[in-house]
């Protein structure tokens, strides 16, 4: 584990991007809920949420937060922080390997503290029932010794408040899910939401960006704020190469050109993966395994990154006997059904 001003943080930038990137995403992000665009449903239960809590001079409830990748998780859970005038803990499943690694981290929590869980269905079985008592109870059992001699050490702990990140609630165990007092869906965001993160973002940037480059850009970023901004990036990168610095349409069609971004949003591993279903396949159905092995990604990446878009979009449809291509797929590759 690697210690931070903000806690404690997984070694491994998500997406692979460098710490530069990193810090650029992480200035993009909106530090109110006033100023968080989109997902407007849970904005107003999480303010009754935040200022009731406030009100009882009390830490806020557990949150749960699951959704698609770029949607906000991470951001939600660093306002509703910054809302409550708390300390910002960050970990994630994967790297809470023992019991003493959740141990050391909920012991040195202060009264308020929110601990921010990512990928929390990725944490063992053993670490999370110690979790469960720290929830509830506010308590932690640590289990000292071995055998006829072994015998439980009770700490009691400060009061703070779990945000929980998953992609898949599914994974997450009832036990678990329970703990949470709040449940929150983050839903894909509509174009106009899109369009005032570009401006808002290019505003940030210093980015010079016309109406229409706006516009392209909230089609083709797959729904998701996170890839809008990256593409956001890359235009202003091609901008600054190739133009005056201004990001006019010729200029945001080229950067999507070179970065093989289609006008529906698909880049090259997503018609990959449908070029795979139908010429190899002949449409489907075909197992997520197979297809994985027939396309060299991983499993996870097409379940997690490429499939929701392409359920989305009526490319890709899930059946009992595996994945099937839709006709629109066919028609946009340029293909017919056979």
């Amino acid at each position: 584990m690697i210690e931070r001003d903000e806690g404690i943080v997984p070694q491994a930038v998500a997406d692979g991007a460098g710490e530069e990137e990193r810090q650029v995403e992480v200035g993009l992000r909106p530090l109110t809920l006033s100023d968080f665009v989109g997902q407007d449903i849970i904005k107003r239960n999480l303010s009754i949420l935040l200022e009731a809590a406030k009100g009882r001079g009390e830490p806020t409830e557990h949150v749960l937060l699951y959704g698609n990748p770029g949607l906000g998780k991470t951001t939600l859970a660093h306002i509703i922080a910054r809302e409550m005038g708390s300390n910002f803990k960050v970990t994630s499943g994967p790297v809470l390997e023992k019991v003493g690694d959740l141990a050391s981290i909920l012991s040195n929590l202060k009264k308020g503290d929110v601990l921010f869980i990512d990928e929390i269905h990725r944490l063992n079985r053993t670490i999370e029932e110690v979790l469960y008592g720290a929830m509830e109870d506010f308590v932690l059992d640590i289990i000292v010794g071995k055998g006829p001699t072994a015998r439980t050490l009770r700490l009691n702990l400060e009061p703070f408040t779990v945000i929980g990140a998953t992609t898949r609630l599914s994974l997450l165990s009832a036990p678990l899910r329970d703990r949470f007092g709040a449940v929150f869906h983050l839903n894909y965001y509509s174009e106009e939401d899109l369009q005032a993160i570009v401006r808002r973002s290019a505003s940030i940037l210093h980015v010079d960006i016309d109406d229409p480059s706006v516009a392209l850009l909230s089609t083709r970023c797959r729904f998701t704020p996170r890839i809008a901004n990256r593409l956001l990036r890359r235009v202003r990168d091609v901008a600054q190469i190739r133009g005056s610095g201004a990001v006019d349409e010729s200029l945001a069609l080229e950067a999507l050109a070179m970065l093989e971004i289609d006008p529906l949003g698909l880049d090259a591993v997503d018609r990959r993966l449908l070029v795979t279903i139908i010429e190899l396949f002949h449409g489907g159905p075909v197992g997520l395994s197979t297809l994985a092995a027939s396309s060299s990604e991983e499993i996870e990446t097409i379940e997690n990154v490429h499939e929701p878009f392409l359920l989305r979009i009526g490319m890709l449809e899930r059946t009992p006997r595996g994945r099937v291509a839709t006709p629109r797929a066919f028609e946009h590759i340029g293909l017919r059904p056979s």
